[in-house]
């Protein structure tokens, strides 16, 4: 039957949709590792991760987490950091490591038929990494450099000094790395953190993708023997010691062309039941391209080539942020700006019709993001971090649905003020 090309398509709005987020399959491994995997995909593909609590939130001394996290890679008793990269590269298979405030992850992708040749090489990091002396004097040197570089850009100081502002400097959101802790590390420090969160750690597992038939097998064999899960991993409490003072002009480079700009504020993380609210006021205020601020500083005044503000991806606290890089001269507009749109979302009604555009583009966005086997793990995988159950997903779906401009004027005025924000500039 031959397409009729005269007449348009009916077009659905996201709204509409009946958004899934399917299933996983859980199996606990002979060690008490928890697995949650998701097998699906057209594909002969898949990847593991592997979460440790081993982030920089339970070091005692600065930038230990995410060294020892790096440095897994870099040897083992029986293969050097070359052989370990070949070991991964002859099968075209890729490990990655990465370090974050709670947790620190490797994350294996690979062809699922030489899953069962390659996973082997990730037992043996977990349990026998050896942080050679040489592997570790590379990486404080290439790190001092790259910190060298960085100091110089205004956004890198920018962030760095907001999150300070927001938490403290012993805060694990709030601290960063410096020159002085980069040669202090040594290696009994990586050691010392390596047998505590991660050789005799608490781990769990993300799967996705197409599996071998004999997969809860292979994981037992390679994951399920070694010594994990058997002590308690007591997540540290900090205290969030915040800056009194509320604005601040830093300058870095006078010769500056443009200034970097950060606005922010404490907000509660995902358990508050304003959360999904504050999502759908966030993606008017400046979430989206299509945002106000975007329309206003970019579009109408020219101040910045994209402006846009965020809820920080934080698991314990959480801070609202806005952000964006604007030309030396109208910085203190740009801000003005930011305040007036503010003003107007405190005051003012939001329109229906935009309100609409909104909602679709966060149900449109959603719906890709359930669109594939990585994509699905990977949302089980945020919610399961964050002790949220599969309500929150439908909960925030139907927030996103249900909300109407009084409630949006409403969390406004309640966290859109001007005096509760922090404001930085960096030249």
């Amino acid at each position: 039957m031959a397409l009729d090309r005269t007449t348009a398509p009916n077009i659905k709005d996201a709204v509409d949709f009946d958004i899934q987020l399917k299933p996983y399959q859980q199996y606990v491994l002979d060690n008490g590792v928890e697995v949650y995997a998701f097998e699906g995909g057209a594909q002969e593909v898949m990847m593991m991760e592997l979460v440790f609590f081993a982030g920089n939130s339970y070091e005692t001394k600065n930038w230990v987490a995410p060294a020892t996290n790096y440095l897994l890679k870099n040897g083992t008793s029986t293969k050097s950091a070359f052989e370990v990269n070949e070991a991964f590269e002859f099968y075209g298979a890729y490990l990655n490591r990465s370090c974050y405030n709670e947790t620190a992850t490797i994350s294996l992708h690979s062809l699922t038929k030489h899953f069962e040749k390659v996973i082997p090489v990730v037992s043996e990091l977990i349990a026998d990494a050896l942080f050679p002396e040489n592997e570790l004097d590379i990486y404080i040197k290439n790190q001092i450099q790259q910190l060298t570089l960085n100091l110089k850009k205004s956004d890198f100081i920018a962030n760095r000094f907001i999150d300070e502002y927001l938490f403290g400097i012993d805060h694990p959101y709030g601290k960063y790395s410096s020159e002085e802790s980069y040669n202090q590390l040594t290696r009994a420090d990586l050691v010392a953190y390596y047998n505590k969160y991660y050789k005799e750690g608490k781990c769990i597992v993300f799967m996705a993708g197409k599996f071998p038939a004999n997969i809860e097998s292979i994981l037992n064999k390679q994951i399920g023997s070694l010594p994990l899960n058997k002590k308690e991993i007591i997540l540290p409490e900090h205290e969030i010691v915040a800056a009194t003072q509320k604005k601040y002009n830093v300058v870095n480079d006078p010769s500056a062309v443009q200034g970097s700009i950060r606005i922010a504020r404490h907000f509660p993380n995902r358990h508050h039941p304003d959360f999904a609210g504050a999502q759908v006021l966030n993606n008017i205020f400046g979430g989206f391209f299509g945002s106000r601020l975007m329309s206003n500083i970019r579009e109408d005044k020219g101040y910045t080539y994209g402006i846009h503000s965020y809820l920080q991806n934080h698991i314990q606290q959480s801070a609202w942020l806005v952000s964006t890089d604007a030309g030396k001269d109208v910085c203190r507009a740009t801000i003005d700006e930011v305040y007036k749109e503010m003003s107007i979302l405190r005051n003012e009604l939001v329109d229906v019709e935009e309100l609409n555009l909104v909602k679709n583009y966060m149900l449109g966005s959603l719906l890709g993001d359930v669109d594939g086997p990585f994509q699905i793990i990977g949302r089980w995988k945020s919610y399961i971090l964050n002790g949220l159950t599969e309500a929150y997903f439908f909960n925030t779906i139907q927030t996103v649905r249900a909300i109407q401009p009084e409630e949006i004027k409403e969390l406004a005025n309640k966290y859109l003020e001007e005096e509760n924000f922090y404001e930085l500039v960096v030249y």
